[in-house]
């Protein structure tokens, strides 16, 4: 069964709220600067761009994420810088509404644009191959692609957009998908200052983090062979 086609005023909105994020990127020095640190993987300068803004800090982390959905970066640079700024329990509240609202927004794109674009973006046979297996693994697959950090959130939240995921299941399996890697991740951000390979703690985490990995991987690909 096909999709509906978007209407054009669907498809209008949400090319100019792509533009408005472009011209936001440009406009703002600290958040272009941070934006480009973070295509970087720069960590530190991300970092400054927050405490130079200091209570507006906040807010380039929530404009980061939103960038994300049409620049491409690591996730966890911000998840780090953020976890450097404020600590743990504030860095992982305020990076997982972020990540949320990227995610929603990238989910409303899928939803809305013309399959020509999203094609371009991401090759047509890698988003054709990730739209069917979440449009048919269902729940698991959903989550467990969300452990894996090498599959791109962006890539994902357009697939399930695409594939007309009912938005509460997207929504509330983003959250809890997504919350594992994010903790860790605003851990190590933490402990960057003194960071050291032989504390349990981060010890722990990289294991965390593989574990994430491996039970991830091996979910999706079961996930991925029941929907064929």
């Amino acid at each position: 069964m096909e999709n509906p086609k978007p209407s054009l005023l669907a498809i209008g909105t949400t090319l100019a709220g792509i533009a408005l994020l472009a011209c936001l990127i440009f406009a703002v020095p600290a958040l272009h600067d941070a934006a480009v640190a973070a295509v970087h993987g720069d960590t530190a300068e991300v970092r400054s761009q927050l405490d130079s803004l200091g209570v507006a800090g906040p807010l380039l982390i929530l404009a980061l994420a939103l960038i994300h959905a049409v620049v491409f970066y690591p996730a966890e640079i911000v998840d780090a810088a953020a976890g450097f700024a404020y600590g743990f329990f504030p860095a992982l509240v305020l990076t997982m509404v972020g990540w949320l609202l990227s995610g929603l927004l990238c989910f409303a794109i899928g939803r809305s644009v013309t399959r020509p674009l999203l094609d371009r973006w991401f090759g047509p046979e890698r988003f054709e191959r990730t739209e069917a297996m979440i449009e048919r693994g269902g729940v698991t697959l959903l989550l467990a692609v969300r452990l894996i950090p090498i599959v791109p959130f962006s890539l994902v939240c357009y697939a399930a957009g695409a594939a007309r995921v009912p938005l509460w299941r997207f929504a509330w399996t983003t959250v809890v998908g997504y919350l594992p890697i994010t903790a860790i991740s605003v851990y190590f951000g933490t402990r960057l200052e003194g960071l050291s390979l032989t504390d349990p703690l981060v010890l722990g985490s990289a294991a965390a983090l593989l574990g994430l990995l491996f039970v991830g991987h091996r979910i999706a690909r079961r996930g991925a062979g029941a929907a064929l």
